[in-house]
């Protein structure tokens, strides 16, 4: 059997992460993760904080602090807003291990010992204000490519061009604002032309990607590839290991990946088998699945990947690199800079988790730009109250009242309708299954809710409140049936609802003890099992009025350009 080794990009630490973020990289890959723990597969899912480069080092000097302690309260910050979404890894990691600087320079070594990388002489923008060049980041300016204004010097945040930050349009130094200029320094280039070939075989084999994550590969392949700079003369990142270039460390896309190698062996060592990460890193029968934003395509399809195909050790290539598109907010990007965002701490104290996580995932940016809206997470937590909430409500409610809290055995022969509704466990569980399997989640969670739905209609068809008067026996065993249907729902839902879908479980009298529910319809004995003593609503309503508040709020936020 294979075993799954998945990842999400690793965040960034220079600051709190939003909602934008866990839509593309982090709620897909738990949903992917717990599913794949439902149908009793080997996994694990690594993660952690990308800690060096250009963006932290500006704005831990403008914040007047050490880059370290810097970056040690955004991974703490960045780790409880995990925890409070419930995204759960099996290790969360750091690039400002030791592990992870060693392992970073044995991957430069590696690709320098054999040719791949070679020093050049390069055009470079120097701020004579600031008294230094300036790495990527450090630039600001106009697209080349779509002539989006105030992008940063490596990659364009609205087209996602990979930029040469030395032909940005109207440059300007982001920390005094003056114009640099051109001047001459030395730095290392990855010579990217010589896995093109290799690269494009890969690539091609790879039949069930998403199309927009291959071809924007395969396209940058057929433009041709070019020598890239991985390194930068600034002190923060780790140092590249040559007498030659001391002074310069490794460009943080260089390393960042890298992060997800060094994190697994901190996972190994913590767990007291330090060599176990080669069980995964080294096994030609591990999938690796890469859980990426649109914006790290090109890094995690061709930089990354040529990396580690020039390495003397065997790693294994990323089997898949399900990308996802943008995540906006009420029609525009997330930026908390422009006062354009959501209080995380403010809004959980008002709404559940799992409101949250359904209503992403049900509108996730998987193959076009999504967006929240105030409105649609109305919408969505109001389903999942009428939908879900409501009929377990009133079914568990019904049998506490007039079943002595127990569900009630079937005691009548099951008519065309139980068996409609039985019959379609299977089908439901096999078709949710696959689209989990292929990274399609908000077809996974329609699919899922459509059982909900059924199993709606056929209580209010059947109407079990009007049966307790005229054939308690037909009555009992509508409810049976019901009781089974909704507890296909919360094992179905679990991936995307886990704290629902475990709280529906124990009112049903199942002891889930916190582990995920087997991927399959329930086979058990419901007869005469008695419920759980939890009788609280799973979801409330949102009222328009609360809604209004909510988006007066955020227009109200947002800064003047």
């Amino acid at each position: 059997m294979a075993k799954h080794l998945i990842t999400s990009a690793l965040p960034y630490a220079n600051g709190p992460i939003h909602f934008g973020h866990i839509a593309g990289a982090y709620l897909p890959a738990d949903i992917y993760n717990r599913f794949l723990r439902q149908k009793g597969e080997e996994v694990i899912y690594i993660c952690g904080t990308d800690e060096y480069g250009v963006a932290i080092t500006i704005n831990a000097e403008k914040a007047g602090v050490p880059y370290k302690e810097y970056v040690d309260k955004n991974h703490a910050l960045i780790k409880a807003f995990f925890d409070k979404l419930n995204i759960r890894f099996d290790h969360f990691s750091r690039t400002t291990i030791p592990e992870h600087a060693a392992l970073a320079q044995e991957f430069f070594l590696a690709l320098h010992e054999k040719g791949h990388i070679k020093p050049a002489v390069e055009a470079q923008f120097f701020c004579v204000t600031c008294n230094r060049f300036l790495a990527d980041r450090y630039v600001s300016g106009t697209c080349p490519k779509c002539g989006a204004a105030n992008v940063r010097g490596d990659e364009c945040t609205k087209c996602g061009e990979w930029l040469d930050p030395s032909k940005i349009v109207n440059p300007s130094c982001k920390v005094c604002g003056k114009t640099p200029e051109i001047r001459q320094t030395t730095q290392y280039f990855l010579d990217l032309k010589a896995f093109a070939p290799r690269l494009k075989e890969w690539l091609e084999s790879k039949k069930d990607w998403k199309p927009n994550v291959k071809n924007k590969a395969l396209s940058l392949i057929e433009e041709g590839l070019v020598e890239r700079a991985i390194t930068r003369d600034i002190s923060w990142g780790v140092p590249v290991p040559l007498e030659e270039a001391k002074g310069k460390v490794l460009y943080v896309w260089f390393d960042a990946p890298i992060g997800y190698i060094s994190a697994t062996m901190e996972w190994a060592k913590l767990a007291g088998k330090p060599e176990a990460w080669k069980d995964w890193w080294l096994d030609k029968d591990t999938k690796l699945v890469h859980f990426i934003g649109k914006d790290n395509i090109i890094f995690h399809t061709i930089v990354w990947p040529a990396m580690l195909m020039g390495q003397d050790k065997q790693y294994i290539i990323p089997d898949n690199v399900p990308g996802n598109e943008f995540y906006n907010l009420e029609g525009r990007q997330f930026s908390k800079s422009d006062g354009w965002y959501i209080d995380t701490e403010d809004f959980f104290s008002k709404y559940g988790v799992d409101a949250l996580r359904y209503a992403i995932a049900s509108n996730g940016p998987e193959t076009s730009d999504s967006q929240f809206t105030w409105e649609d997470f109305q919408g969505r937590n109001n389903e999942l109250a009428d939908s879900l909430g409501n009929l377990v409500n009133r079914c568990f409610s019904f049998m506490k009242k007039n079943f002595e809290g127990k569900i009630p055995a079937i005691a009548s022969e099951l008519t065309a309708e139980d068996k409609a509704l039985l019959d379609s466990f299977a089908p439901a569980f096999d078709e949710v299954g696959k689209s989990y399997s292929a990274y399609r989640v908000r077809q996974a969670v329609s699919q899922a809710m459509a059982l909900g739905h059924a199993a709606n209609k056929y209580v209010n068809d059947t109407a079990p409140w009007k049966l307790r008067k005229t054939d308690l026996a037909r009555c009992g065993t509508v409810l049976n049936v019901a009781s089974r249907a909704i507890i296909s729902v919360a094992i179905l839902m679990y991936p995307v609802i886990p704290d629902t879908a475990l709280k529906i479980l124990e009112k049903a009298g199942l002891k889930p003890d916190g582990k995920a529910p087997e991927f399959k319809p329930f086979a058990g004995d419901l007869n005469n099992m008695p419920l759980g003593a939890d009788d609280t609503l799973l979801f409330a309503k949102i009222m328009d009025d609360q809604i209004k508040l909510e988006v007066e709020k955020l227009k109200a936020s947002e800064k003047p350009a």
